[in-house]
């Protein structure tokens, strides 16, 4: 059955036919007329397909497959379409066409809009075809220069007879392109072909100069770059062959069309980086001159680094290391020809691809590139490549020293800049050396002083000997300080906006981690960020979090507990720490990120080596709070203002917590050791209170670990006096200084200076007897239940007064203050809620939102003298 399906004929269909005739045929009968009429139909089909081609005339399985003759043309064509290079002449001359074509469509149907768009695009695309035209126009734009006067000049005068029939915007466009199409007319660079061919158009149009375009012809050797070894190979030899079929020739005249092709495919779906990166090493092996040297090495990086996405991670370590040595290399080339070539942004490409760029002594050349972009791409390259490590492993540290390679390279690049700044006609990349002075102190602010040198040392050991700095010296390389203030006070003079306010927060950063925290709160105070901070980028707020937690910090250590406690509250009173600082995204329960606002939040994390110990920061929260919440609760019981008082909720609400719970077991955490010494140094025992402090083991990591324990034990026996004074004050009418001396362990010098400072601060009331050494307390008059709540009372009335007032303001737009200015009419200068001063009441309470020390915040209005008295 199978020899019959197959058998030759013309359709299935009729072969079927056909055979089952043939079966149920008996023997001996002759065929019919019409059967013998199809036999001699067949018999002339037969003959016209031998004749056809060979696929048409495949019978059976033969037609399903396709003959080697046809499937050679095929791959002829396929080779000769693939082969097919045009130059960038011709794209200038097709895009020229094109314009013009848009543009007398657009303007005979009238849309003048689209007709002055596609007009302008045409006016500033025919100076680059100048240029390959040796400086002459195109005549083909002389032409259409002079038909579309007489277009929109006939628009022009139908539009002045029938003014309704148009619209304004229309119309102001038609206006526009009649005044650009004369003023070109009319220019010098055009006035001579216009007039040309106004005389004779057939004359103009036959005087184009036929351009010769040399072929290359085929030469008998070619360099085939096969491996790691470059061979020769003639016509009969074997020959590279790539994918698709193609045959990949690199010769040095052949260099510049592959990148221009290469540069093409960029960014294209279904493209193949890797072989990219392969076909330009090629290039950069058989590239003759310091120019494709440099034009290969320039697109080989950028090509390397679009093995990065955003979705996909970091790049790998070999690729990095690998566009690290070549940045070296281009770096090295543009040094070595530092008087023909310069690299710079938006410089225009050389279009030629057949022909290299004639050089002109003293002059450079501009090659379109950043090395910038390329240095930060690098930085950026490698903090994302730390971000996807795990910090705990080993892997982090290999991939950490990779960090003294970017350093050099970005040293590299601020000195290549500051040549690039010197030239004349490029003083505008003054702000990209910025940039690059920006990531060095990036690198630098976070590290002690002894680090940093190293870092730099090792930088400029990379360098050669000849090289050198005229921001930072190689002399500075050994001092990290003078180095510091070399990096930021140049930005300071060269620099607004984001970068100079980073450059201030990186030097108080430094300043407060080298135990400086007046200067560096100087310096946070002259540089006013607390009152713009909102409206900075994101990165910057977070740079402003880190310098605002270290200057807590150094305070912390010099033992300023108040001034600490004010630093750190803004970004430890919430729970919120990581993320404001960077160090991790917290996942809330009802949280409302996009997964690409999570995404976005995620790169813009610190990496670990860069990161403020958490623990350590709430360790030194915790416990300059407890030291300032402590004494302030004991004095709640004697001083009922001081119940609206808070220093820190957080402190507060953990405090609230810890007393709540039925049992307390021993302490297994940081926060556990601090609330249990709160306890005990509220029940006045200052000795198991310093004990438990001391036996926090996070202490270690902070310098000079004993200084610091031998400080928090002073500050909490000053702390265990005053609680214990404002405790049992009331119970005690003369108190010894000499015993208090022995309780607390201090010296009475040191009582007596504590017991008149709480004295001066009205929170204490009492007076020193110096000459018996002794306390006198006062005895006052007792509030009763009903008074306290008349005097809370009073407060609450004074401010809804105030914040009905302000609204009033607001909504009147200050006619209400001019008015009382003028007198009003209660008198001139009368206002309501104003005190004798003519200012608000109790404004020293509030006064740029800061709280006076315990004791001075009591007042009470009229009632609280009262009852004082």
């Amino acid at each position: 059955m199978s020899s019959r399906f197959f058998a030759r004929g013309g359709d299935s269909d009729e072969s079927s036919s056909d055979s089952e005739e043939s079966l149920y045929s008996v023997e001996g009968e002759e065929p019919s007329e019409e059967e013998e009429s199809s036999e001699e139909e067949s018999e002339v089909e037969e003959d016209s397909d031998e004749d056809s081609s060979d696929e048409e005339g495949a019978t059976g399985i033969n037609r399903f497959l396709k003959s080697t003759a046809a499937k050679a043309d095929e791959d002829e064509s396929d080779e000769e379409k693939a082969v097919v290079i045009r130059s960038a002449k011709d794209k200038r001359i097709e895009e020229l066409e094109g314009l013009i074509r848009l543009t007398e469509n657009a303007i005979k149907i009238g849309d003048f809009i689209q007709g002055s768009t596609e007009f302008d695009k045409l006016v500033k695309l025919v100076p680059n075809i100048a240029k390959q035209l040796d400086g002459r126009t195109p005549k083909l734009f002389i032409k259409t220069l002079v038909d579309l006067e007489a277009a929109v000049t006939e628009a022009y005068e139908k539009q002045k007879v029938t003014p309704k029939k148009m619209n304004a915007l229309n119309s102001k466009s038609l206006n526009a392109v009649r005044q650009k199409i004369r003023k070109l007319t009319k220019d010098e660079q055009y006035s001579k072909d216009v007039e040309a061919y106004r005389k004779d158009s057939e004359a103009f149009l036959k005087e184009e100069a036929v351009i010769e375009i040399p072929v290359p012809t085929k030469k008998t050797k070619v360099n085939l770059l096969l491996g790691d070894a470059i061979i020769d190979a003639d016509d009969a030899g074997f020959e590279v062959v790539g994918p698709g079929g193609k045959t990949l020739i690199y010769t040095p005249e052949s260099i510049l069309k592959h990148l221009r092709s290469i540069a093409e495919s960029r960014g294209r779906k279904g493209t193949d980086r890797n072989e990219q990166i392969r076909v330009m090493e090629r290039l950069l092996d058989v590239a003759a001159t310091d120019y494709q040297r440099i034009r290969v090495l320039l697109s080989l990086i950028s090509v390397r680094f679009d093995t990065s996405t955003s979705s996909g991670g970091a790049m790998t370590v070999e690729q990095w290391k690998l566009a690290d040595k070549e940045f070296v290399k281009l770096l090295e080339l543009l040094y070595a020809n530092q008087d023909q070539f310069i690299v710079i942004e938006n410089a225009e490409e050389w279009e030629d691809d057949e022909k290299h760029p004639t050089l002109v002594a003293g002059t450079l050349f501009p090659i379109p590139g950043s090395i910038v972009g390329a240095a930060e791409r690098l930085d950026d390259e490698l903090t994302r490549s730390l971000l996807s490590i795990d910090p705990h492993t080993s892997d982090y540290v290999a991939r950490l020293v990779d960090e003294g390679a970017l350093y050099s390279a970005l040293l590299r690049a601020q000195i290549y800049q500051e040549r690039v700044r010197k030239q004349p006609g490029f003083e505008g990349q003054a702000e990209r050396l910025n940039s690059l002075i920006l990531r060095r102190l990036e690198h630098l602010h976070f590290r002690q002083g002894r680090l940093g040198s190293v870092l730099e040392t090792n930088a400029w050991a990379e360098l050669p000997e000849g090289l050198d700095s005229d921001v930072t010296p190689r002399a500075l390389a050994s001092d990290a300080e003078a180095l510091v203030k070399a990096l930021s006070n140049y930005l300071f003079a060269h620099s607004e906006g984001i970068q100079r306010a980073r450059a201030m927060l990186h030097r108080t950063y430094w300043t407060a981690l080298h135990d400086r925290p007046w200067e560096a709160k100087d310096l946070m105070l002259l540089s006013h960020l607390s009152e713009t901070i909102p409206s900075f980028d994101i990165i910057t707020q977070i740079h402003y979090n880190r310098t605002l937690v270290q200057v807590g910090l150094a305070f912390f250590r010099a033992g300023l507990i108040w001034e600490s406690q004010t630093a750190l509250q803004e970004i430890c009173g919430s729970n919120r720490q990581k993320e404001l600082l960077a160090q991790g995204v917290q996942v809330q329960r009802y949280s409302s990120l996009t997964p690409e606002q999570e995404r976005a939040e995620r790169a813009r994390q610190l990496p670990f080596h860069c990161h403020i110990n958490i623990e350590l920061l709430e360790a030194c929260y915790l416990v300059v709070s407890m030291l300032l919440e402590i004494p302030l609760l004991a004095q709640i019981g004697t001083a009922p203002d001081q119940k609206r008082r808070v220093i820190s909720k957080a402190f507060r609400r953990l405090l609230d917590y810890s007393e709540r719970s039925v049992f307390q077991g021993p302490p297994e955490n940081t926060r556990d050791h601090i609330l249990q010494a709160s306890k005990a140094l509220s029940a006045g025992d200052y000795k198991k209170s310093a004990e438990l402090i001391n036996s926090i083991k996070i202490w270690d990591l902070m310098p000079k670990a004993l200084e610091i324990r031998t400080m928090l034990t002073e500050k909490i026996k000053t702390t265990g006096l005053e609680t214990y004074l404002l405790t049992y004050a009331p119970f005690y009418s003369t108190v010894n200084l000499a015993t208090l001396s022995e309780m607390f362990d201090l010296s009475p010098r040191s009582v007596s200076s504590i017991v008149a400072r709480m004295i001066s601060h009205e929170e204490l009331a009492a007076a020193l007897d110096q000459v018996s050494g002794a306390i006198i307390f006062r005895k006052g008059v007792n509030i009763s239940r009903l008074q306290a709540l008349s005097l809370t009372l009073s407060e609450k009335a004074t401010v809804l007064i105030e914040a009905n007032e302000k609204t009033l303001e607001q909504r009147t737009q200050g006619t209400a203050n001019a008015f009382e200015r003028q007198g009003g009419p209660g008198g001139r200068g009368r206002g309501r809620g104003r005190g004798r001063g003519g200012g608000p009441q109790n404004m020293g309470d509030r006064q740029g939102g800061q709280q006076r020390p315990r004791g001075q915040g009591f007042t009470g209005g009229a009632l609280g003298r009262a009852i004082q008295s």
